[in-house]
């Protein structure tokens, strides 16, 4: 099982959808990748030679932020935003939606269980 940037990748998946297991990669730059070292895009995982993963893990750590490095920059800039003060950081804060949704109805996953109104009768 080969180990790149502290992920186990899939031996029996195709490169590129291997790839795309480590946080920060998506398909399109699991592409990008894969043309970038000249390896062959329908090659298994477990077909790859060990300087050929070598390659791709040396590629990875010098051009891109992935993984821990990754979620902790993300998470700097929510707390960057809620130090601000700016109307995401607000919404971050409050737990309520952060891109402009409706929250009169629906919003449930980001608020919460519904609960009841005391004195509301019907």
């Amino acid at each position: 099982m080969a180990r790149i940037a502290g992920v186990n990748i899939p031996t029996g998946k195709r490169v590129p959808i291997a790839l795309t297991y480590i946080h920060g990669i998506g398909s399109g730059v699991a592409g990008q990748i894969v043309a970038a070292l000249n390896i062959e895009p329908a090659r298994r995982v477990n077909q790859l030679s060990d300087d050929e993963i070598l390659a791709i893990r040396e590629y990875i750590d010098a051009n891109l932020t992935v993984e821990g490095d990754l979620r902790r920059e993300k998470q700097m800039n929510i707390k960057r935003m809620m130090d601000i003060g700016s109307y995401r950081g607000l919404r971050h804060r409050r737990n309520l939606p952060v891109r402009g949704q409706r929250t009169h109805t629906n919003a449930r996953t980001r608020k919460g269980p519904a609960k009841a109104i005391a004195g509301k009768k019907k």
